[in-house]
């Protein structure tokens, strides 16, 4: 995992370079992973697709490289609420992540944006996470 404000620099360059995407720090995915039922385990690792399983979550860079997995996370869990059960969701949560401060996206912009991980649906919006809007209450002319 990056350790440093420059790190996530140079993953975000990635992502502006590759992607013309600025401010991306990393793409977030979970899967969930097939496991026989644990001895006892009861419907702690049972998951809404009907089979039992842990979950992997993993952050990629703009090369599609791993640069955060985790695994272990019981089944049950609903998607959004995985990256929370993580390590890397609870660093997120109590800013330990050195992720840099919002910069303006270029000379005329007056607010400065954050940096931010890019997730689907499942996952929850917040400061440094985005995710698809997804057009729920939008007009056809909206979109």
């Amino acid at each position: 995992m990056p350790q440093s404000e420059d790190d996530w620099l140079k993953i975000s360059e990635g992502f502006r370079k590759s992607w013309n995407f600025p401010h991306a720090l990393g793409a977030i995915d979970s899967k969930h992973v097939a496991i026989i039922k644990p001895p006892g385990s009861g419907s702690y690792f049972y998951n809404y697709k009907k089979f039992f399983s842990i979950v992997l979550m993993a952050v990629v860079d703009a090369n599609y490289e791993f640069i955060v997995a985790d695994v272990g996370v019981n089944g049950r869990v609903s998607d959004g609420g995985e990256i929370s059960h993580t390590d890397f969701g609870r660093m997120m949560d109590n800013q330990q992540l050195a992720i840099p401060p919002p910069e303006k996206l270029c000379d005329d912009d007056v607010i400065p944006m954050p940096f931010v991980f890019l997730g689907d649906e499942a996952f929850s919006l917040a400061e440094n996470f985005m995710k698809p809007y997804p057009g729920r209450g939008a007009e056809e002319d909206d979109l």
